[in-house]
This record gives C-alpha cells, structure tokens and sequence, in this order.
C-alpha cells in the first residue's frame, strides 16, 4: 500500500513535524510512505499521475505549516488527521496574505451558512484573536475526506454530531519517552539556571503564546513566592511573534525566579523535563487540541497541572479548588484548573504541589502509568495501521455544493498555454 503524507518535517519547529518523523519508522515496515512536506509537494500531482498512490494523508493543524495542504485536500481526497479541531486562524491568515478575499468569503459561507453575513468581515479587515474559534472553519475539510482521524474521542462525537455522514475515528495519540541525556543532566541544567536544589521548578514547555496562561501562572508564582515558598518558573520554547508573555508582567517582583530557554533540540528536551518538578500545561482558548508537550510530560513521570476542557473530562484529576478527583474509578494523573476561578485554582495548585513531595511524586507515577498504558508511540502506531487501511477503503466523497475555486485546478490555464505551443496535454 502506497501513501503520500503531507506533513512538514524536522528542522521544521512544528510539533506535528516531530510526531511525523517520530511515527513513520514505525509503519515503514507495513506501508511505503513517500512523505510531501512543502519543498516537494509541486511533485507530488506529477508523481501521482505516474503512478497513483493509494491513500493521501493530510496533517492538518491550524498553523502556517500546513497551508500549503489545503491546494490538494479536495482535489486529492484522504485521511485527514485533524490535530486541531478549529482551524480558522491558519486559513483565514494565509488567504488574507495571499489577497484571496473572495475566496475567503466564499469558504467562510460555506462552513457558516447560519453566521451573521458580516462575520467574514472581521477578518477581511485584518483584525485577529479570540474570537476565530467561534466559527471553526472545519466543514468543508470534513466533507472532502475520506475519512477523518482526530486524537480525543469527544472530539471525534461532536464532530460526528456534527457531520453524520463524515467517517470520522478517534485514534490514540503517543510520543516517546525522553530521558536526560546524562544521570546529572538534571543538577547540570538547575545549575545554569540558577535553580536551587531545594527549590520547585515549574515548568511551561512549547510554543509561547498567550493561550498558554503564561501570564496567570506568573501571577500565581508570584502570589506563593510572595508567601515564602521557594518556586521558580521554567518557559521553554520559542515565543510567538508579538506574544511578549514573559515579559507581559512586569511588577510581580519575581526577579531571578523566571527563566526562559527558548527553543530547545528535542534532544535535550528530556533535561529539561529531568529538572522540572512540576510541569504546567494550560491552555485557553482551545482548537480542542492533544498537548504533545504535556503527553511528554507525563511520559517523564512529572505532575502536571492541565485546565479542566470538555474534551478533556477523560483524563483523571484532582480539582485544584475542591481537591476531589474528577474520577472515582481512576487514580489521579494530574492536576486540573476551573477556568471559572483560574486564578485563585492556580494558586491553590501551585502552592499545594510546591509544599506537598509526596503529592506530586504519587502524581508523577500514576501520570507515567497512564502513559504508559494508552499514549505509548506504539499505541498510535497500531491505530495508524486500522485507520489507514479503513481510510484506503472508504469512498472517495463528491459534496456537490463545494465553492468554485475549491475545484477549479487550473486545468483549463494549463491546457490553454500548452495549445498554443502546439501541446495537445492528455488530460
């Protein structure tokens, strides 16, 4: 079985290009998988009139790096693995760069028949933020896939609810363990942050953006730092252009007890995570993502502290405003915040976990238990296999009502030109 697999690929700073190299090595043996990142994908049509592949997959996110995906999704349908459940902020970004605003308005109906006529206008005139996750730009992608993958089974119900006739899976999401690279990477890289061995670290890992929290968590490092207790906070990881989180407080009088890492090589990734004691992992608003960064996490044995989502109602917790467990049939493997009192609930987490050790290391285990049972990399792997073969087999959809420039592959241009050199083209 042939696939092309649209996804960048390391250097590229993208999490879906790490779970790309990550996962294919291990399908290599089952599947000849030719992967089409953004420098080859001018290739792939060429390619696949030669020889047709038999499945097309899309890793599709709401970031830049896969824009380039979207010239192919409906004229070359597949699986799509939707890492991100909205996926407005990328498509509307690259279509207003690219002065496509018709088209932008011709999609925005599309998804949103029922939105307000002028909602469209919002992005036309450059403005941005928050409120794109109100219209997720998603049906046009569900309908054009053969079928569609998603890494939390309440997403994949709202979207089946959704889009009844869509085939849609939900298939486990797994990263590998990353360990330190040496038995003291730990005391090394406290060391040159000027983390004391005594002190809790918190740490903040991924793309720095302000959904992260980062200005909540440095409040309430401040608040318990400003009570005695000896905590520093860790962001690794590059931050977005115009976020300006770290420095976004300034009057909190934290000092020395803030450090940043910026981008760090996966291959140190797991120092970091050895010398962090408590790993923060929020998130509002949300694309109804899966955290890789807080699935490393807890593939460390690191407690975590996670926000309470819908979609996220599955995963065991402790309350950080009641300290009850979200699930009396499983044992805590993190700590989850009301984002109706995310403040105070991020105090409350960040002091009870700076103070208790044995919480957190009875955290810790259950958390690489957890991971261990249901987010090894060889658990996405054996869903990989089921999905692609049943994505292989599935119809090729044809939604009648698709806006033009959606099918329109520029044939009839091509077929012209090459007229008048004297090429009659085949197709």
């Amino acid at each position: 079985m042939r696939i092309a697999w649209f996804s960048p690929l390391p250097p590229v700073r993208s999490g879906i290009a790490a779970y790309t190299a990550e996962l294919i090595p291990l399908l290599a043996h089952d599947f000849h998988i030719d992967v089409i990142d953004l420098p080859r994908a001018h290739d792939f049509v060429w390619a696949h009139r030669q020889r047709p592949y038999d499945l097309v997959v899309y890793q599709l996110g709401n970031a830049p790096w896969h824009e380039y995906m979207w010239a192919y999704l409906a004229a070359f349908p597949g699986l799509v693995v939707m890492h991100d459940a909205r996926l407005h902020h990328a498509r509307a970004r690259h279509l207003m760069q690219v002065q496509r605003v018709e088209d932008y308005r011709r999609e925005f109906r599309y998804n949103h028949p029922d939105a307000p006529p002028a909602a469209a206008d919002y992005a036309v005139e450059g403005l941005r933020g928050s409120i794109y996750y109100f219209w997720p730009m998603r049906a046009l992608v569900l309908r054009t896939a053969r079928l569609v993958a998603v890494h939390n089974a309440r997403v994949a119900a709202e979207l089946t609810a959704e889009e009844p006739a869509v085939a849609i899976e939900s298939i486990r999401m797994g990263v590998p363990a990353m360990p330190p690279r040496a038995p003291g990477g730990r005391a090394e890289l406290r060391q040159s942050l000027g983390v004391p061995d005594e002190a809790v670290l918190f740490t903040v890992f991924g793309k720095v953006t302000a959904e992260k929290r980062i200005e909540p968590v440095m409040r309430a490092l401040g608040a318990i730092v400003a009570s005695g207790i000896n905590a520093h906070l860790l962001v690794v990881g590059d931050e977005a252009p115009g976020a300006s989180a770290v420095a976004a407080v300034p009057n909190l009088a934290l000092g020395a007890r803030t450090h940043t890492a910026g981008y760090v090589p996966d291959d140190r990734i797991g120092d970091y995570l050895a010398a962090s004691d408590v790993c923060v992992c929020l998130r509002w608003p949300t694309a109804q993502e899966t955290s890789a960064s807080w699935l490393r996490a807890i593939a460390a044995g690191r407690p975590t502290v996670i926000t309470a989502l819908a979609h996220l109602a599955d995963i065991p917790s402790l309350d950080a405003g009641t300290w009850r467990r979200s699930r009396h049939d499983a044992a805590p493997v993190a700590v989850s915040i009301d984002l109706l009192d995310e403040d105070a609930a991020l105090v409350e987490a960040l002091r009870r976990l700076a103070t208790d050790a044995a919480l957190r290391d009875e955290i810790g285990r259950e958390a690489f238990a957890y991971w261990n049972r249901h987010h090894r990399l060889e658990h996405m792997a054996d869903d990989y296999r089921r999905v692609l073969r049943l994505a292989a087999s599935r119809p090729v959809p044809r939604p009648p009502d698709l806006p033009a420039h959606v099918t329109d592959d520029r044939g009839d241009t091509l077929r012209a030109i090459a007229h008048e050199m004297g090429v009659d083209l085949p197709w």
